[in-house]
């Protein structure tokens, strides 16, 4: 028996045998003669329009708008002039087969967004890979195995599932799915959330252990795989599925949504929020079945994409889209945080780019296109609650320079007559060590806190969360981070601001009596978490929660704090099983 550790993206508990899905594409590689280069750039042309006419009979015969907007933003990659320009460069200046160059630009651009800082660049990786492997197909005349011909239920495997192929794939066979690559809030995601289909990603190197028939147990709740379970743990998720007290039933449907329209409180009145993260205008239609109390954080970063930079007109329209739809429900827009990886014009590439020309440096030094931004999220803002919300801040001074570039966009709608709300709150992320350090300071000019666990972690332990051989050093309970978020939360309070987290611990089931008895006000996720979250607030007294707060920040060691948990939740939830290797650790009889 083998238990792999991966990325929860849908919940629910399979168990089946596995489908192993590889395709890998061989791309030929030649010269060819100079005058040849004319009919290449034709078999180019070609190959695209096909690729397009594909992509919008793919739009077209999509009635959900979430997965129509996803080939939207193909069809946009597929037909846009800059990537035909790095094509056609390509080929005047190195006369190799029009195949190659288009898989090494692909390559180039997936590089440059994979060392991007942002989680959101990074995952726009693999939607050009789609589109280049479609050209590719389409020029090499190539018909791929297709998915929809699946004939037994199975459990997919697959290194990266492409949003296209997880569309035409046969849902009623595949019944849960497990990747090595992916993350919670890319388009395949999207997709298998709007399908409800129990998976988990980021499995790297599972699948070099699994074969088509394998079998296997798939946890989407906890992101754990079992490969080839022991008979006691064969029956002991049995119970799971078949029983009244698992966690989710086998359809990967969630119990909790009955308690959607209930409120995060805990048994003795204590009362936090519960938001959602996005990072497309289109997810904002997925947020009230999950009971999203309003977006806690909005990543800006995708309307940059397009043109190298996202018109003022372009951005309203996006800003205002999300306001609207939520209703006067509050929406948090952080302004864009772009990592000088060389994805727009302006930037180049840096060696460290976690550590260079980001976040709010990155918008101090452009200040032309940053206040393009504010000016239309302060247009958006008469259509509902608006709060704005500045990323990587890590001195007073920054924070001064971005509010004061703040009041010359007021001005400058003030110039055009353009309306804007009078009440838009301005909040700071803390997710560099020296913002913790001043947050007392930081807070004097601050109308919340939003902790960014995500790169806290990684600056705070020196981990590099994409590195195989140190990621699991990314602990979200070592002792220094607890110490951390308490004394951030206390500055907040102290100031009588909210302190709110938005990072991927917000989120985990395992964590949420941990942060609330640290006094964390309100806490933004993934949507699909939501409905667990809020089960677990409701069924603990906030009493104890501090008191497990107390005895965690009194702990020496990671391991310490993890046993501590696994202790407390084997109390307050027996049987529960949560996205934890401690809670799961227990459940397997691994103490």
């Amino acid at each position: 028996m083998k238990v792999f550790s991966g990325v929860s993206v849908v919940p629910g508990i399979v168990k089946g045998k596995a489908f192993l899905y590889l395709e890998d594409l061989e791309v030929p590689h030649y010269t060819i003669p100079q005058e040849q280069s004319v009919e290449e750039m034709k078999r180019f042309a070609a190959a695209v329009k096909e690729t397009a006419e594909d992509l919008r009979s793919l739009q077209e015969n999509t009635e959900n708008k979430e997965q129509a907007a996803i080939f939207t933003a193909h069809l946009l990659m597929a037909e846009d002039q800059d990537f035909h320009y790095k094509v056609k460069a390509w080929l005047e200046s190195k006369y190799e087969n029009i195949e190659w160059i288009v898989f090494e630009v692909a390559r180039e651009l997936s590089r440059k967004l994979m060392e991007s800082s942002s989680s959101y660049l990074r995952e726009r990786a693999l939607d050009i890979a789609d589109v280049s492997r479609r050209i590719i197909k389409n020029l090499l005349g190539l018909k791929r195995f297709s998915l929809a011909d699946l004939q037994e239920d199975v459990i997919l495997a697959a290194r990266n599932l492409l949003p296209s192929e997880v569309l035409a794939m046969n849902r009623n066979r595949v019944k849960a799915l497990l990747m090595d690559g992916g993350s919670r809030t890319n388009h395949t995601a999207i997709l298998l959330r709007s399908f409800g289909i129990p998976s988990v990603v980021g499995l790297s190197p599972a699948i070099r252990e699994i074969s088509s028939g394998s079998r296997i147990i798939l946890d989407g709740g906890t992101g754990k795989v079992i490969l080839d379970p022991d008979d006691e743990t064969e029956k002991r998720y049995e119970a799971q599925i078949e029983g009244p007290e698992g966690s989710y039933e086998i359809t990967g449907k969630p119990r909790f949504p009955a308690e959607t329209n209930f409120p995060a409180e805990t048994s003795d009145g204590h009362r936090v929020s519960l938001k959602a993260n996005i990072g497309i205008p289109d997810e904002v239609e997925t947020l009230d079945r999950y009971g999203a109390e309003g977006i806690g954080l909005f990543r800006s970063e995708f309307l940059f994409l397009q043109n190298g930079r996202g018109s003022e007109e372009e951005q309203y329209a996006a800003y205002s889209r999300v306001i609207q739809a939520m209703q006067g429900k509050p929406v948090t827009i952080r302004t864009v945080d772009l990592g000088g990886a060389g994805v727009l014009p302006m930037q180049t590439e840096e060696e460290n780019p976690l550590l260079g020309w980001r976040g709010i440096r990155f918008s101090l030094d452009l200040p032309d296109m940053f206040k393009t931004q504010l000016r239309a999220i302060l247009r958006a803002s008469i259509h509902g609650k608006v709060q704005i919300m500045f990323p990587m801040i890590s001195g007073i001074e920054e924070l001064e320079q971005a509010l004061a570039l703040l009041e010359e966009a007021r001005s400058e709608c003030r110039k055009k007559d353009q309306a804007f709300a009078g009440n838009i709150e301005t909040g700071t992320m803390i997710e560099i060590p020296s913002a913790v350090m001043i947050a007392d300071i930081l807070a004097k000019k601050s109308g919340f806190f939003s902790i960014g666990t995500n790169d806290l972690i990684q600056y705070v332990l020196a981990v590099d969360r994409g590195n195989e051989k140190v990621s699991r050093l990314a602990q979200n309970t070592h002792p220094a981070m607890l110490r951390l978020i308490k004394q951030t939360i206390d500055a907040a309070h102290i100031r009588g601001i909210p302190a709110a987290m938005c990072g991927e611990m917000a989120g985990d089931p395992a964590a949420a009596a941990l942060l609330l008895g640290l006094g964390l006000d309100e806490f933004s996720m993934t949507a699909v978490s939501i409905p667990q979250i809020r089960h677990i607030i409701r069924g603990i007294n906030f009493k104890s929660c501090k008191t497990l707060a107390e005895s965690a920040l009194a702990s020496s060691s990671h391991k310490q704090v993890q046993t501590l948990l696994r202790d407390w939740y084997g109390e307050h939830f027996p049987g529960l099983i949560l996205a934890s290797d401690m809670v799961l650790e227990k459940e397997l009889g691994k103490k």
